[in-house]
């Protein structure tokens, strides 16, 4: 079993990657967003997430395809000062990953033909001062 994420961030986040310029393509008026990204530095941890899982240097490569549904969605937490509004949406990826170290790779099927998952939102969110700025106006 792999587990391919990027290293832990200074802020301690996983799942953290510099997106480059060009890399993010919106499209159907921003209800549609295509992120793809190749040969970035991600690392394989079998053993993720016990503490001090070895950790072996990888390769990803990926392309992830956001559409927006015509559903509106708003999520509010005036006690966390989060709130995002928009439109549910769904997702199809495609990626290949490879461990030299250990001659392992893998590629999942063409995105045409990946059934799609509704977890998405494709929308605007505010938090933290930037809520409450935005209910003050």
């Amino acid at each position: 079993m792999h587990d391919f994420h990027p290293p832990i961030s200074d802020a301690g986040l996983y799942w953290v990657v510099p997106v480059p310029a060009g890399a993010l393509q919106w499209s159907d008026g921003g209800r549609s967003a295509t992120i793809e990204m190749q040969d970035v530095a991600v690392i394989d941890q079998p053993k993720w997430p016990a503490r001090k899982a070895q950790a072996t240097p990888a390769r990803m490569s990926f392309k992830m395809v956001f559409e927006a549904t015509h559903q509106a969605v708003t999520y509010d937490d005036k006690t966390r000062l989060f709130r995002v509004t928009g439109f549910l949406a769904t997702c199809r990826m495609e990626a290949r990953v490879s461990v030299p170290s250990i001659g392992f790779t893998w590629r999942s099927d063409p995105i045409d033909k990946c059934p799609s998952a509704a977890f998405a939102v494709i929308g605007n969110e505010v938090n933290g001062k930037y809520y409450q700025e935005e209910a003050a106006r």
